[in-house]
């Protein structure tokens, strides 16, 4: 298995990881996780607000990446940029927590230039 198809993996799982952050507090119901997410404090809010970013910006990726697969791209490049998307994702999900609006809109645009990036390299 390639890089960039562990990379789907590694991507699929990110959504994951702020939902941990998200659920870390005292009064978290399990019974009722999506009630009252207006009420969390910010840090857990962005957490949850990071997670679903990271869900939507995961078939876009996906997809690309098999395409590129499929269409014979360069393998190098396939791996070089799959893996640049999700260290994009990582520092875009640490920069939500953190609350770094700008960074964060940075980062995200830097994933989002992979994903374009394995759509040319597959044309």
């Amino acid at each position: 298995m390639t890089i960039a198809y562990w990379m789907i993996l590694v991507a699929g799982l990110l959504p994951y990881w702020p939902t941990v952050a998200s659920k870390l507090r005292r009064d978290y119901d399990n019974a009722a996780p999506r009630a009252g997410v207006d009420r969390l404090p910010p840090r857990q809010q962005r957490a949850y607000w990071a997670q679903l970013n990271a869900f939507e910006a995961f078939p876009l990726f996906a997809a690309a990446v098999i395409i590129a697969h499929l269409a014979g791209a360069a393998q190098s490049r396939v791996d070089a940029l799959a893996a640049a998307f999700v260290a994009f994702r990582i520092l875009y999900t640490l920069a939500y927590l953190h609350d770094r609006p700008m960074l964060r809109s940075l980062l995200w645009t830097g994933g989002l230039f992979c994903v374009i990036g394995l759509f040319v390299a597959a044309a």
